[in-house]
């Protein structure tokens, strides 16, 4: 009985804390909230709340604003819509790049209309489409190790209920509207190999439904699309920015519906963007919290937000386990961190180089995961090299 008043005292504390306010909570509707309360519209809110919930927001949405912002990038590429792939010449675009294959990148706008995928006839070459969807999340399985054949596939966002036209080999099903393409190509090395391989680049497209008519077009890759100049800085382009994050939050809730179990976490988040949108200085607080920065599952992540996050910072397009598998080191064998002052070497026993069914290789990355500048000018080894 001695110990009621106390807790009395403390819960009363606890109200006067929240009714300490500067804001109010006015959280706007999203598809599945409707039975999930939710913060109580008229709540008022405090700083270091706001703060609290601003960090996990950005926290949670980070990958989400990445792939968000590409499809803001690529739809100022002059080509109708927002379907186009360009092949990545230089550093920034995608983290940890390799030189084993011939890479594509495209944004899809699945709340537009459909896209098609070409895919030629590479022969034995490996090669992977990877497909994801506005989370990262892979949603196609399209590649040499899934047995694909050379066709016409359509990827169509989470509400379509069109017909599907003649012609085409799969549907694939997004569950967002936003999403990203990289198609993967294997090439050696030499000469020889990057002249035979133009063949099968030109039949590499996409495009809207709307220009399908069930014939393979053809490209000229060497005339390549300028994708937009980076900003000043060695690393990875700049995708996400705390400034901007809280107004594309309703955005980014509102295509990337809830998972089970999502549904009162969104209804928090859509509450933090309505305060950043009502109160200039609670949303400052936000972007100043979200500046203070804090992988079995590549590319099916889930509601394992730790790992999206920590390897959308790294390396976004990190490919599904049964497609490629990647191995980081950054400590030499003594636990120390490696160092470009210092020398290393990486032994293979005769006969037992790494057994794969593609291709494997070892690349040197630099503090920024770009290739590191050395007097060699190689970067990379592995079964691309025909000479060493």
């Amino acid at each position: 009985m001695n110990q009621s008043p106390h807790r009395l005292n403390l819960f009363a504390l606890t109200l006067l804390g929240a009714l300490a306010t500067t804001s109010l909570l006015v959280p706007p509707s999203y598809a599945g909230e409707a039975s999930v309360a939710g913060p109580v519209a008229g709540t008022k809110v405090t700083e270091p709340y706001v703060r609290m919930m601003a960090r996990e927001a950005y926290f949670r949405g980070w990958p989400m604003a990445n792939i968000f912002n590409r499809r803001q990038a690529f739809k100022d590429l002059p080509e109708p819509g927002l379907m186009v792939i360009t092949l990545i010449r230089r550093n920034g675009l995608v983290a940890c790049p390799n030189q084993d294959v011939v890479y594509g990148a495209g944004s899809i706008a699945l709340d537009l209309e459909p896209v098609v995928l070409q895919v030629p006839d590479f022969g034995s070459r490996f090669w992977v489409y990877q497909v994801v969807d506005l989370r990262s999340d892979s949603f196609a399985e399209l590649g040499k190790m899934y047995g694909s054949k050379p066709g016409f596939y359509l990827l169509v966002g989470p509400d379509w209920n069109g017909k599907v036209p003649a012609g085409i080999t799969k549907v694939f099903r997004a569950r967002t509207s936003t999403g990203f393409v990289i198609p993967r190509v294997f090439q050696d090395d030499t000469a020889a190999d990057r002249t035979a391989i133009q063949a099968s680049l030109s039949g590499v497209d996409m495009y809207p439904l709307s220009q399908y008519d069930g014939k393979i077009k053809h490209r000229d890759w060497a005339k390549l699309l300028k994708f937009p100049a980076q900003a000043a800085g060695s690393g990875e382009t700049k995708w996400v920015m705390p400034e901007k994050f809280f107004d594309e939050l309703p955005a980014l809730l509102k295509d990337a519906k809830p998972l089970p179990g999502e549904e009162a976490r969104y209804a928090q988040m859509a509450s933090l963007a309505a305060i950043a949108k009502a109160d200039p200085q609670l949303k400052a607080a936000m972007i100043d919290e979200a500046k203070k920065p804090t992988a079995n599952n590549g590319a099916a992540f889930g509601t394992d937000y730790f790992s999206r996050t920590a390897v959308a910072r790294s390396n976004i397009f990190v490919n599904q386990q049964k497609e490629t598998k990647y191995f980081y080191q950054d400590l030499d064998k003594s636990g120390t961190r490696l160092n470009g002052q210092n020398s290393y070497s990486v032994t293979f026993a005769k006969g037992q180089l790494p057994p794969v069914k593609g291709f494997w290789s070892l690349t040197l990355y630099n503090e920024q995961h770009f290739f590191s500048p050395n007097d060699l000018k190689r970067y990379s080894i592995g079964t691309k090299n025909k000479t060493l």
